[in-house]
């Protein structure tokens, strides 16, 4: 094999290829990064960049000029290490027997190459399913991965679902502690289409974030009746055409859909950016595990922290105060994990916002809002579950 490409092509494949390489793989052999010419569309020539763990597997399409056809596995994190750091100037590189050189300028690299034989079959893309704007789409998951759980011992809430009816499609994730929804439209290839898939939640937002410089990605969702079950995209990086499968979690996705659609109480609005900075402002004394409180008064809201006796902050905000029913309100504080409160109004994308209660100790709904007096927005909802707060002395 023997290449050419520009260095930043080349160090941007090799990056984004290499993400999903194994910290600590099971066998050495997954520790590679495979690279073959090939793959290029209406007479361009290109380098194709693949790894896989059995779990995910990345392809990236990157132009070259190719003067010898060929393939080569080489360590992915050294390559992209050396990729990082090289000049500005095309690099070269050329394989012979059982090693790679690498020449950009002056700097001179050669490498041990892994037996390519031994390298696992990456999966075969499944036919595809539908496509959806790629803008929308790396916002869609970006607002609903921050529901999602971080303990691999839960796998099951590590996960978003994936719900597609028609021409919607719906992103739900929780860690028990919260809930995002996320609905937006797509353009299936059957109109009909139906089906359900529990998608990890971290390759989901890397691989939404990197296919943004084409207009739209393609999703790919493999039949039960064909086996494992498998996700696929395809889009465009900045650089060239990417593909990811990776399989489906296994295990039965809690049923907390019907917590987004609450009979409040209780309603407060106010702007978005105004609640953001002053409850970053007050979390600063707030003690680990502790929460926020929401102080609801005669229109305003003020927002209170404190660390013991050691040091307390409170901020007073204007808001809209709503009672709805004939019961008197029970609810004139409320407690909030600062860090979930402050997840969820960053997704919310919208300069109001409406947090709707029922009771104390109850599920909370925050919804955005265009106008302070308009219709809360049903495509996005956000649920935090409230914190128990201590008894007022």
């Amino acid at each position: 094999m023997k290449i050419r490409l520009e260095r930043d092509v080349l160090a941007e494949a090799v990056q984004w290829a290499a993400r999903s390489l194994p910290t600590r793989p099971s066998v050495p052999i997954l520790a590679g990064l495979l690279l073959r010419t090939g793959g290029g569309e209406e007479g361009t020539e290109s380098v194709v960049l693949s790894s896989f763990d059995y779990e995910t597997s990345t392809q990236v399409h990157a132009r070259a000029t190719v003067t010898d056809e060929g393939q080569a596995l080489v360590s992915g994190r050294l390559l992209a290490d050396i990729c990082r750091s090289l000049p500005n100037k095309p690099v070269d590189i050329s394989t012979a027997d059982s090693r790679m050189e690498l020449i950009c300028g002056s700097a001179r690299f050669t490498l041990q190459t892994l037996p390519v034989a031994d390298y696992p079959n990456l999966p075969t893309m499944p036919e595809q399913t539908g496509t959806i704007a790629s803008d929308e789409f790396a916002r869609a998951v970006s607002q609903v991965v921050v529901a999602a759980g971080r303990d691999e011992l839960l796998p099951v809430f590590t996960g978003v679902r994936m719900e597609i009816d028609g021409e919607t499609v719906s992103l739900l994730a929780t860690d028990r502690y919260r809930m995002a929804l996320k609905e937006l439209t797509w353009s299936p290839a059957n109109p009909s289409a139906g089906g359900a898939a529990l998608v990890p939640a971290k390759v989901l937002a890397d691989t939404a974030r990197s296919m943004t410089a084409g207009e739209t990605v393609s999703i790919s969702l493999s039949a039960a009746s064909q086996g494992d079950g498998l996700i696929g995209f395809q889009g465009t990086g900045s650089g060239g055409e990417r593909e990811t499968t990776t399989r489906l979690l296994d295990g039965e996705f809690p049923k907390v859909r019907h917590l987004m659609s609450i009979q409040p109480q209780l309603t407060v609005r106010g702007n978005t950016a105004e609640i953001i900075d002053a409850a970053k402002r007050v979390a600063l004394v707030a003690e680990r595990n502790t929460p926020l409180r929401m102080l609801i008064g005669d229109g305003s809201i003020t927002l209170e922290a404190a660390t013991g006796d050691q040091a307390q902050a409170s901020e007073a905000l204007e808001a809209t105060i709503d009672l709805h029913g004939s019961a008197e309100p029970s609810l004139d504080a409320a407690g909030f994990n600062p860090n979930y409160l402050l997840d969820a109004l960053g997704a919310l994308d919208a300069p109001y916002v409406d947090f709707a209660f029922t009771a104390p100790g109850k599920p909370c709904l925050l919804t955005g809002l265009a106008e302070l007096d308009g219709e809360p927005q049903t495509d996005y909802r956000h649920v935090i579950m409230l914190m128990r707060l201590p008894a007022t002395r």
